[in-house]
């Protein structure tokens, strides 16, 4: 990264806020760390825990700042928002949190006009829509962060019943991050062998245990759809792999790898889906959503991901932007 210093602002330090922050000291992502948050004294205690973590990190400048500070940032990640209650879809948030947003853009936007504004809080297809709305920005820097962290689910349930290391695991979970997201099995392998394969070609097992039957696949992807809820169900809420999601993203952006991700976007005739954020595959570079990889889906895949935008556009119909 040379002598650029990068700063990502982090607006709403709440689990997932600060363990995110946690995670970018971690990663050594950002010399510069800003936290932003109503409840300024618990701001100014996470930027003091994580100043005293620096001498076994790297070099880093953290601080609980304002909005000003978003000047200087390459990308603002907005996690501010009312938390999701045990039993409580992330639709029903819906309303709870775009005044959050509403009060949170109206200083952004006062301060910058270059960063990539990154949206975290649920439900988070429509916030994502809702940014761009209301921010002016154009669509490919804003980004919400999408089916990324419901794709990581995804494969590690594969990989789990499967027997193989996740990361080996390619597939991809589409469409609304909550309850009418897609699971798309057509295009999932391991090792280029189809996932849902029961046998190779000469009869011998593709994958151990022959591959995943129609009863394995419903029972994986009701794991990976409900996680959440019983997550929360359990501790209250989710923040250490969207942390991860969120600075694997930044990570993409900041050094400008290109990597294909599935964040949230803003859809325009693809799949014949107009005028909605999606998660998607999605090329990530410096400049935010720079492409996207058409994903060569199934008939019922493709029907399934119109029907997750349907929902979606109209929760956008009723917010009346």
């Amino acid at each position: 990264m040379g002598d650029q210093r990068h700063r990502i602002v982090i607006v709403g330090t709440g689990l997932v806020g600060s363990t995110f922050a946690y995670t970018l000291l971690l990663r050594e992502l950002a010399e510069e760390i800003v936290l932003i948050d109503k409840n300024r004294a618990k701001a100014e205690g996470d930027a003091l825990d994580l100043n005293h973590g620096i001498p076994l990190a790297r070099p880093a400048r953290i601080w609980a700042g304002d909005y000003p500070d978003c000047a200087g940032a390459d990308i603002v990640v907005i996690a501010a928002g009312v938390a999701q209650r045990p039993g409580e879809t992330r639709i029903d948030l819906l309303r709870r949190n775009v005044d959050v947003l509403r009060e949170v853009l109206g200083h952004v936007v006062r301060h910058t006009e270059r960063a990539i504004l990154l949206v975290a809080t649920n439900p988070v297809d429509v916030l994502s829509y809702a940014a761009w709305k209301l921010s002016g920005f154009p669509p490919e820097r804003v980004i919400g962060s999408g089916t990324l962290l419901d794709s990581a689910r995804f494969r590690y349930m594969i990989g789990t019943r499967l027997g193989v290391d996740p990361r080996s695991v390619h597939a991809y979970i589409v469409g609304e991050h909550g309850d009418t997201e897609v699971p798309v099995w057509s295009l999932a392998t391991v090792g280029g062998v189809p996932v849902a394969a029961q046998t190779a070609r000469d009869g011998t097992a593709g994958l151990p245990g022959g591959g995943l039957g129609p009863e394995e696949r419903e029972a994986v992807f009701v794991s990976v759809r409900d996680a959440a809820y019983h997550i929360i169900a359990a501790k209250g809420a989710t923040y250490y792999a969207i942390a991860l999601a969120l600075e694997r993203i930044c990570r993409s952006i900041l050094r400008d790898e290109r990597s294909v991700l599935t964040v949230s976007t803003l859809v325009r005739g693809e799949y014949g889906i107009d005028d909605v954020y999606l998660g998607l595959p999605a090329i990530v570079g410096r400049a935010g959503v720079e492409g996207r990889v058409h994903l060569p889906l199934a008939e019922d895949e493709v029907a399934a991901l119109r029907r997750s935008a349907e929902t979606l556009k109209g929760l956008i119909r009723s917010l009346a932007l």
